[in-house]
């Protein structure tokens, strides 16, 4: 009977040293947010950039800026051939001066009852419409120019010399990179201490070297489902080497005590 009891007892331990050894041990305490457990990243960006498109249809006879190349705000970036436009400009010209010249004639027919109301109405009406078509034809003529709206350098060209265009085409991706932005997502619960002006480093992967910067503002909103904030910074300095697309490591922890 006692070997029996003995039996049922080492087998009951036996078993629950199993069970023991089956169950997995507890998976050490991570953050929550996937985006936390990851390097973050972040991706060079000029300041300003744009596309440029032509306003008139006509011949391109300037480009006077290379792709890549450098201008300044103000300066000529494309040139149209505006021999049409010129030439209709100065034909609404004669139109007007012809315009006011009859309407001065039936001004002073009036005086004379030479002349009927209407007939002078109709010719006043015909000087503020030969005077709006030169208005028009000037206007035309002002967009024969494309001028750089800021400085910066010619990211892409995508059009010719001597290549006729539409309304509307692109033709030229131009950007600013007097100061390059950094744009990258960190989770929101950085929030608690992350703050504009905040200094951080971040290591470029083109040129393998660490550059500073500093957060320049946050996102008005934070994502709930990925629980992620998008961010922004500048590079501090200038580094001539560095170029909008290039991308790296970003290196920014909590202060000391957080």
């Amino acid at each position: 009977m006692r070997r029996h009891v003995l039996r049922v007892g080492l087998a009951s331990l036996a078993l629950l040293g199993f069970t023991a050894a089956a169950e997995p041990p507890p998976a050490p305490r991570t953050d929550s947010t996937p985006l936390a457990r990851q390097a973050i990243r972040a991706q060079l960006m000029p300041h300003r950039y744009t596309t440029l498109a032509a306003e008139i249809g006509a011949k391109i006879n300037r480009l006077p800026v290379p792709e890549g190349g450098s201008f300044r705000a103000g300066q000529v970036l494309v040139g149209f051939d505006c021999s049409v436009q010129q030439a209709l400009l100065q034909k609404s010209q004669a139109e007007l001066q012809a315009a006011e010249k009859t309407a001065q004639a039936h001004q002073d027919l009036k005086t004379f009852n030479s002349v009927g109301q209407l007939e002078l109405d109709l010719s006043v009406a015909a000087v503020s419409k030969a005077r709006a078509d030169v208005g028009s034809q000037r206007a035309v003529l002002e967009k024969c120019s494309i001028l750089a709206p800021f400085s910066g350098r010619v990211a892409e060209q995508k059009v010719r010399d001597q290549q006729f265009v539409q309304p509307g085409q692109h033709l030229l991706d131009i950007l600013d990179d007097s100061t390059l932005e950094l744009a990258f997502i960190v989770p929101s619960a950085w929030l608690a201490w992350l703050r504009v002006g905040s200094e951080f480093r971040i290591e470029i992967d083109e040129t393998g070297k660490s550059y500073p910067a500093r957060l320049t503002r946050l996102a008005a909103r934070v994502d709930p489902v990925s629980q992620s904030l998008k961010v922004n910074a500048a590079i501090h300095g200038r580094f001539p080497e560095l170029m909008a697309g290039m991308s790296g490591r970003v290196d920014l922890h909590a202060p000391r005590g957080r």
